[in-house]
């Protein structure tokens, strides 16, 4: 050692053992921290992911209930529709295939530890969400098509009195790949991993019984204000979902969503709903050449704060009494054809839960997309049927082209671990 390095380490200890009192402390704490945390039991994977994840992805919604979570729950960013047909030979097989769906989802939504199993073994998970599938709000929501009540497993007499195929209304361009189902499962998260590997999962738990029809992906844009309560915009840029009745307002439920008794259904079906899915292609490339003004004057409303046209508020009424002849919101406009607040259309109001969709480009090079768009109503014919006919006569048709979807009807939930949705329907 050079005389200068000697003297810098010998004036580097004296400062070190002036501060003796505070080195050593410190030093005496750390090793105690080691020492503690050397003792301590370690912590498995799933423990470690559980802490790290526990506010983005703890939120869990629970799957046994009175109705069903995924209708009146608060709508997820991401979600994935799949229709099913039914390949189970029997009844009692149908009955195993429904009973699994339900146990599966019970599982995923709660949250649960990815198992492990000897290497040689195929593994319960696919893992892609790690040692911990979180909640992540996820919930799962599981309907019937009438295709299911057909003579294949006895249920004829069970079949909901509004349950039927859904028809082909003027303007729609129906494939048959991408309409109508036995089952339909609505799976909904805050994250797309997480849809991605509950429909995985499913697909395991009723392989061989339950085969895919069609599927699509649907996404909520992001939130941008201008306050919370701002509803996110559909693919053509308009606010979606501002004219909603309030689901926190039971009466209300009672008298527009959920089956009621006394109405002629059959006893199962009380206290679900009726679900109406529609895959609506968007002609993004043409809407887009529309002038502003007259995009507004067929929504109804200002596309950048969601005003009825000649308001300030997007939750303001309309007040369509005041503008008998449409001189500020046209007579044609979407909203006013929607939803015309009359106390002769307030009994046909629909719950809308709808997602954007985007599945790339089409063989002629056009965007392929649109509004996955998702209804629920106590009575299809009273509610979305009638809805839908009355917009028969908006201008807006020229952009929109119904591609797919169908009608289903949701049961009630699941009553408790050993119960399981649809349980009702082979009492």
């Amino acid at each position: 050692m050079s005389p200068l390095d000697r003297r810098q380490f010998l004036t580097r200890s004296a400062t070190l053992i002036g501060a003796s009192g505070i080195g050593v402390g410190a030093l005496a704490g750390a090793a105690a921290e080691a020492q503690s945390r050397a003792s301590a039991p370690a912590q498995s994977a799933a423990q470690q992911a559980r802490e790290t994840l526990a506010d983005e992805l703890a939120t869990r919604v629970p799957f046994d209930a009175a109705h069903q979570a995924g209708i009146l729950t608060h709508r997820q960013a991401q979600a994935s529709f799949v229709a099913l047909d039914s390949i189970a030979p029997d009844r009692s097989t149908l009955v195993t295939a429904l009973r699994n769906l339900s146990m599966r989802a019970r599982s995923l939504t709660q949250g649960d530890t990815v198992g492990a199993e000897e290497v040689d073994d195929p593994p319960p998970d696919s893992g892609i969400l790690g040692p911990l599938n979180a909640p992540d709000q996820l919930t799962v929501t599981i309907a019937f098509g009438a295709s299911l009540f057909d003579a294949r497993y006895g249920l004829q007499a069970m079949r909901p009195k509004g349950l039927e195929r859904m028809p082909n209304f003027p303007h729609d361009n129906l494939e048959a790949s991408r309409t109508h189902g036995d089952v339909l499962l609505s799976v909904c998260a805050g994250q797309r991993d997480t849809a991605t590997h509950t429909v995985r999962e499913l697909m395991r738990s009723v392989a061989g019984h339950l085969t895919p029809r069609w599927r699509i992906e649907g996404f909520q844009s992001a939130r941008r204000g201008p306050t919370p309560a701002s509803n996110t915009r559909n693919l053509f840029a308009f606010r979606d979902g501002t004219a909603n009745p309030d689901v926190n307002d039971p009466r209300l439920m009672d008298e527009l969503i959920w089956v009621q008794p006394g109405g002629g259904e059959p006893a199962w079906a009380v206290d679900g709903t009726y679900q109406v899915v529609r895959t609506i292609r968007m002609h993004v490339e043409f809407w887009d050449r529309v002038g502003m003004f007259e995009q507004q004057n067929m929504i109804g409303r200002y596309r950048v704060s969601g005003a009825p046209l000649g308001g300030t508020n997007e939750f303001e009424d309309p007040r369509y009494t005041l503008d008998p002849q449409g001189k500020r919101i046209p007579l044609l406009a979407h909203i006013r054809l929607a939803n015309p607040r009359t106390q002769q259309t307030a009994n046909q109001r629909i719950l809308r839960r709808g997602y954007n969709y985007d599945r790339g480009i089409d063989e002629a090079g056009n965007l392929d997309q649109g509004l996955v768009f998702v209804a629920f109503n106590q009575d299809i014919q009273r509610q979305f049927a009638t809805i839908q006919r009355r917009l028969g006569a908006e201008e807006m048709v020229d952009y929109i082209t119904p591609v797919g979807g169908g009608y289903f009807f949701a049961p009630r939930g699941a009553g408790g671990p050993g119960d399981w949705v649809g349980s009702g329907l082979f009492v």
